[in-house]
């Protein structure tokens, strides 16, 4: 609509400047704003024309209840010293990562160094002692074969044999024990993972069964679960989960493990879902929400790449027929594990949204937003 102002009309008196110029003001700024109802802009509609829109449907998805969990480590145990000795090596510390296999504590090997050299002694007499047997018992034998000796030296001589073979077994044991006290010296890493806790410090004499290390292992993840008695037996029929990571993210569980009776004090039973390997950014003793399916359902989705979120607020922008972007505030519930989410409230089924919101948003501002709305 185009406002036009007849000066003639106007009542023949003096009036300000400042009074012609806010007239003049006003005139502009109607002539540049559209009539009420006329349809966009044509540059505004090919902008609209433009954007990737994907419609929203109705789908069947599992239903899912939702627990809190505190994440668990698989693996995390205390090292503790299998032989007596004064540590001479900690080469890690709280905090660092270790590889398996890796020095984490050595101690003085002196004593066992000595214990080895007489074991071995002691084997070598013994198989010496075995092998002069054996040669007695050799020669008894073939005369015993020609009826030349009697029955008891032959026997004494069998007997002379089994205790050479007896004693040479003794000292062999002997031996690897004292060479296991000797590798005992040297503790290495049971798995890869990072040290939690250190018990000992370089120089500290210590016994059989002191504690050294502790370590935790950030490969082998589960989160543990007390679910509510009235939901078990879905959780038991469906046996699926998924848990929600800190990204907004979610990953499918391995494997969930049941506890088959509930405790007595809190009538929960206790679920362990075992998380797969990766780095998903969780860590030991961090508290998560886990998904138990527990059904099916029908929900309203809406594409992930669609959802414009604007700190607490969640929207996206909707491409009506007529080609107008409109920015549609939305209330939504927790993304699925396909990534779509589920609208709650603000869309109805059918309607198409634009799946690349920065592009919406110049089309949208192009077109001019309505009074008290803003796509930013």
């Amino acid at each position: 609509m185009t406002l036009r102002i007849d000066p003639s009309s106007l009542p023949a008196i003096r009036r300000p400047r400042c009074a012609r110029a806010a007239l003049m003001l006003l005139a502009l700024m109607l002539a540049g704003c559209p009539e009420s109802g006329n349809p966009p802009a044509a540059g505004t509609v090919a902008a609209s024309a433009s954007l990737e829109t994907a419609a929203v449907a109705v789908a069947t998805v599992p239903r899912e209840t939702f627990f809190d969990g505190v994440v668990e480590a698989l693996n995390q145990s205390t090292v503790s010293a299998q032989t007596s000795g004064r540590v001479l090596e900690l080469p890690v510390d709280v905090g660092d990562h270790v590889e398996k296999g890796a020095l984490i504590v050595r101690f003085t090997d002196t004593e066992q160094k000595a214990r080895a050299a007489a074991a071995e002694s002691e084997l070598g007499e013994a198989n010496a002692r075995l092998a002069e047997a054996q040669l007695g018992f050799d020669r008894i034998r073939e005369i015993h074969a020609k009826k030349l000796v009697a029955r008891a030296q032959f026997d004494r001589a069998r007997a002379d044999l089994d205790a050479a073979r007896a004693k040479a077994r003794a000292a062999q044991a002997a031996l690897d024990e004292v060479r296991e006290g000797l590798a005992n010296t040297v503790i290495r890493a049971p798995y890869a993972g990072i040290v939690v806790a250190r018990h000992v410090q370089i120089g500290e004499t210590v016994g059989v069964g002191t504690p050294l290390l502790t370590g935790v292992s950030l490969e082998h993840l589960r989160v543990h679960v007390d679910v509510p008695h009235q939901h078990i037996g879905e959780l038991r029929k469906h046996r699926q989960a998924r848990v929600l990571l800190p990204d907004d993210g979610s990953i499918a569980i391995e494997e969930l493990r049941i506890s088959p009776n509930a405790d007595p004090e809190t009538h929960t039973f206790r679920v362990l879902a075992t998380v797969p390997q990766g780095d998903y950014g969780v860590y030991p003793g961090m508290l998560l929400k886990v998904a138990f399916v527990t059904g099916t359902e029908e929900r309203l989705l809406l594409p992930a790449a669609a959802l414009v979120r604007r700190g607490e607020i969640d929207a996206a922008y909707v491409v009506g027929e007529d080609g107008r972007v409109g920015f549609r505030y939305l209330r939504v519930g927790t993304p699925a594990a396909d990534g779509r989410v589920p609208v709650l409230a603000g869309l109805a089924a059918g309607e198409r949204v634009a799946t690349d919101p920065l592009a919406a948003a110049v089309a949208y501002k192009a077109q001019g937003a309505p009074a008290g709305e803003s796509g930013e």
